[in-house]
């Protein structure tokens, strides 16, 4: 949501295909998602740009193995660093930026079989949640955007919201977001 409130041209565009795939519906169903293109750029773009965990449970290496010129001995604890993977410049086009489009039109996904992007991890040890978890944000942001308008306390505009994070065994905002949900007039 916070991208969403820093990106006013972002929620614009995901409100209107909500709007217009949900029509007059109270609740958006999972079924609906299916034609939701724009909402599942908006999740990937998130989870690329703030993963739930910095760091994917380490790993120890099974046999001694060179990686990009790095030889890794058998035996060596190996961390995936999933905020680094999400801002490379050598994998994204402007990686500090948020930029959903990126993903329309884009085969990539976060279940594991594109390393540039996996805030789940991937292959045996993966997230078994993965399909749930990204299920249950869709079906949450299609519902928010749907029935309201957000907007940020005191006039404040979209550059005013603070996006420091707090790094522990998930990242999170440093300082929670408030918003105010305004019933939409469409």
């Amino acid at each position: 949501m916070t991208e969403l409130l820093r990106h006013p041209n972002v929620m614009k565009q995901l409100q209107k295909e909500v709007r217009e795939i949900a029509g007059e519906k109270s609740v958006i169903k999972e079924k609906d998602l299916e034609k939701m293109h724009y909402l599942k750029a908006v999740i990937k773009e998130t989870l690329r740009l703030h993963p739930p965990a910095p760091l994917l449970v380490p790993r120890e290496s099974a046999q001694d193995v060179e990686v990009m010129g790095y030889n890794i001995a058998a035996g060596t604890r190996v961390f995936v660093n999933v905020w680094t993977i999400g801002r490379d410049p050598m994998s994204w086009e402007q990686p500090e930026e948020f930029i959903p489009e990126r993903f329309l039109n884009s085969s990539i996904d976060f279940k594991g079989h594109d390393f540039q992007l996996i805030p789940f991890g991937s292959g045996r040890r993966g997230c078994p949640g993965i399909l749930f978890a990204t299920t249950i944000n869709e079906l949450f942001l299609a519902n928010l955007v749907h029935k309201f308008d957000w907007t940020l306390p005191g006039g404040a505009k979209e550059n005013d919201i603070d996006i420091s994070e707090s790094i522990g065994l998930t990242i999170h905002r440093k300082f929670p977001l408030i918003a105010i949900a305004n019933k939409c007039s469409s």
